[in-house]
């Protein structure tokens, strides 16, 4: 069954992957950089994010990037959006800007274009 899963849905891109879905229940590594692209097409995506910490979301995505750490597109939307000036990061070097209210992720923000 698993096998017939892996077949139907190969690309690691896809967010039906197998491997992918594992990395989710946290039952397999998956290669970090390519779980944030994978993410676009995941409507489930929030659940990753939402209202976790930033220490969890680190032990999750490995690092998450300052604003002004994030190049010039990303801090540059940073910098002319509504969110200027809330607690933002960035997951890793992707297009995802987390949003924090009291510590939490209260809101995933895909910048598109990046």
């Amino acid at each position: 069954m698993l096998g017939l899963w892996q077949i139907a849905y190969p690309d690691h891109s896809d967010p039906k992957n197998l491997r992918y879905q594992l990395w989710k229940m946290r039952c397999a590594t998956f290669n970090l950089d390519e779980a944030c692209g994978t993410m676009i097409g995941d409507t489930s995506r929030e659940k990753l994010v939402l209202g976790k910490s930033k220490s969890q979301l680190e032990q999750r995505f490995g690092f998450l990037t300052k604003p002004e750490e994030a190049g010039p597109y990303l801090g540059g939307f940073y910098k002319k959006s509504s969110w200027n000036g809330r607690d933002v990061l960035f997951i890793r070097h992707s297009p995802w800007m987390v949003v924090f209210e009291n510590g939490k992720a209260s809101d995933l923000v895909l910048v598109k274009g990046a």
